[in-house]
């Protein structure tokens, strides 16, 4: 068995405490890792990590390195006891830390069991980390941003990835037949979800289907310089900061054709002819 019994209380102290002591069933710390996609290359923090079973069984049974963040020194005491027992110390360590004041910006991965306040507090600090950090809950979500991904076994489990801030006017060229294809691209955004237009040549245009996944977009335009072989444009890049680089595919069927797209965001300014 996993989890020996220790002779110390599991709610110890937990009243003094934000978040109480309540243990997340196994099945459930499984299927939160498997959600978040685990894997050796992981750093794994818990957020309020209890008796440490999300810590151990993400170095156990996924291989990734654990760290736990914990304030009740019981739990600490149990978490590291249970750790030498199923032979992952050398993977995971735990922390007897206020989790508001933890640096867990080397986190590749958060796992989370806290009430709606606390998740609520936490929202805008996790949208501060690195973009595609994944962040997987359950029973408890961050209000208006919606998850990425649910999945329901035994309880709701939710999975968010931080996306990258995209917000803003963005300066797109490619090389396609014809020549160097330019246009701005206007993207708003709300979490993950985006809206927007790309101006061709002076003139708002459709902008189809923006996705945003972590650094990862996505979006259609359509190739309207000549009327009579238009064409859709599927991009799909990353983005670093600034900048937005990848491929683009024109057009569908035999009649395609891929090149290399690049996006450099500009200065907030008014658009040509707007007020």
């Amino acid at each position: 068995m996993l989890f020996a019994a220790v002779a110390i209380p599991l709610f110890a102290q937990s009243q003094f405490f934000d978040v109480p002591f309540v243990p997340t069933p196994q099945p459930v710390v499984d299927e939160m890792l498997r959600l978040a996609g685990v894997g050796p290359k992981d750093v794994v923090y818990d957020l309020g990590s209890g008796d440490g079973r999300i810590v151990i069984s993400a170095a156990r049974k996924f291989g990734a390195q654990g760290i736990g963040v914990e304030l009740d020194n019981h739990l600490i005491y149990q978490s590291e006891e249970s750790a030498r027992q199923a032979e992952v110390l050398d993977r995971v360590k735990f922390l007897q830390q206020d989790f508001f004041k933890t640096d867990f910006s080397q986190a590749t991965v958060i796992t989370l069991y806290l009430l709606p306040p606390v998740m609520k507090r936490l929202r805008e600090r996790m949208l501060q980390l690195k973009p595609g950090t994944r962040l997987v809950a359950h029973d408890f979500d961050f209000d208006d941003w919606k998850p990425d991904r649910k999945v329901t076994i035994r309880k709701n489990v939710f999975l968010w990835i931080v996306p990258a801030r995209v917000a803003g006017r963005w300066q797109v060229r490619t090389g396609v037949p014809g020549g160097e294809y330019a246009f701005d691209m206007e993207l708003r955004q709300k979490y993950q979800d985006l809206d927007g237009f790309a101006r061709q040549e002076g003139l708002p245009g459709g902008l189809w289907e923006p996705k945003l996944e972590g650094d990862r977009i996505s979006f259609v335009v359509v190739d309207s310089r000549d009327r009579d072989s238009e064409a859709s444009l599927y991009f799909q890049g990353r983005v670093a900061g600034e900048v937005m680089e990848g491929d683009v595919v024109r057009g569908v069927g035999n009649q395609q054709a891929k090149f290399k797209w690049r996006a450099v965001k500009v200065a907030d300014k008014p658009a040509a002819g707007k007020r």
